[in-house]
């Protein structure tokens, strides 16, 4: 009887995909926790503890759509663990009357890191280098040559918390940086190029660190890799979508750049398999983000953004 009367003072939230293991305890302790992902039937799942939802943990991938929304009639929140938001249906939940809320600033650095591992890792080639001496290949000769970043103009596209962040690395490399965005930034000594097209043709690396949505999908496109040209290197750490993974394929299979380092996909986890046949490609798990230290911020500002909710108090991070 305590145990249900304790139970009944917890709001019920629903966790879209697997948190941290670390981060259960302390979800269970103040909420009713409804795993969907360990579902075997989603719809009769929803059914059943659709009703009882006043909140859903998720995350920048799996995301909320309409669907799931209207699944749960007395929803209030949505906490999303991680900066990007749009794989959640905005305007259902503004429909609805419900809050969204993200982690951002947290991961910039981190995800800032890996952009620039990607590029030291592709032109640097460390990663056909590790397969080189594991192999016995070294025995019969040396490896190719890389690349050096000195004197090399990295191109950042979307200039954000993340773009500002990669751009700031840089000069340690001996890179000079242009950046596009939707505005010019008059405070930034960067050079502004107006499109994706021109800021490529200025770039011997190109990293897209936009935001997802409508709004940039498909924003690199094959005029961009024309423009990035046979010499040039593409980096995704933003979104799959950002990008006209098509045009990317035929460009790589055309030698119309020199390479590529993605860490998200257009349809990731299941990412379509001309990519893995690419020597000049590197890929990644979708795992900018992904140190432990960042992880514990995020699932922390993930909490404290349901608890302020449920207090009455103001969200820390709001989306809308």
């Amino acid at each position: 009887m305590v145990a249900e009367q304790s139970r009944l003072t917890k709001p019920d939230v629903l966790m879209v995909g697997r948190y941290p293991e670390w981060e259960m305890p302390e979800f269970e302790r103040d909420y009713v926790v409804h795993k969907l992902w360990m579902a075997t039937d989603r719809a009769d799942f929803l059914r059943g503890v659709g009703p009882r939802i006043r909140a859903i943990a998720t995350n920048g991938v799996l995301g909320a759509g309409a669907a799931l929304i209207d699944a749960c009639p007395k929803l209030e929140i949505i906490a999303c663990f991680g900066v990007g938001f749009d794989a959640i249906d905005l305007d259902r939940a503004r429909a609805r009357g419900v809050r969204v809320a993200n982690t951002p600033g947290v991961l910039t650095e981190d995800v800032a890191d890996m952009a620039f591992a990607l590029i030291l890792a592709s032109m640097r080639r460390i990663v056909e280098g590790d397969a080189f001496v594991r192999s016995g290949a070294w025995k019969k000769g040396g490896l190719r040559l890389g690349r050096s970043l000195r004197g090399k103009t990295l191109g950042v596209l979307g200039y954000g918390r993340i773009g500002r962040a990669i751009a700031r690395r840089a000069p340690a490399f001996g890179m000079t940086v242009a950046y596009c965005d939707v505005a010019q930034d008059s405070g930034s000594p960067q050079a502004y190029c107006a499109d994706p097209v021109s800021l490529a043709r200025a770039s011997d690396v190109l990293v897209a660190a936009t935001a997802g949505g409508a709004s940039t999908r498909n924003l690199v496109d094959a005029a961009v890799f024309d423009a990035l040209g046979p010499e040039g290197l593409f980096v995704n750490v933003s979104r799959g979508s950002v990008v006209d993974e098509p045009a990317l394929i035929a460009a790589l299979a055309e030698r119309r750049i020199g390479g590529a380092a993605l860490d998200v996909f257009w349809n990731e986890p299941n990412i379509d398999p001309r990519l893995l046949e690419f020597e000049n490609v590197i890929v990644q798990p979708h795992h900018a983000s992904g140190t432990i230290e960042a992880r514990k911020v995020m699932g922390k500002l993930v909490r404290d953004n349901l608890a302020a909710h449920f207090a009455g108090r103001p969200l820390p991070t709001p989306v809308i």
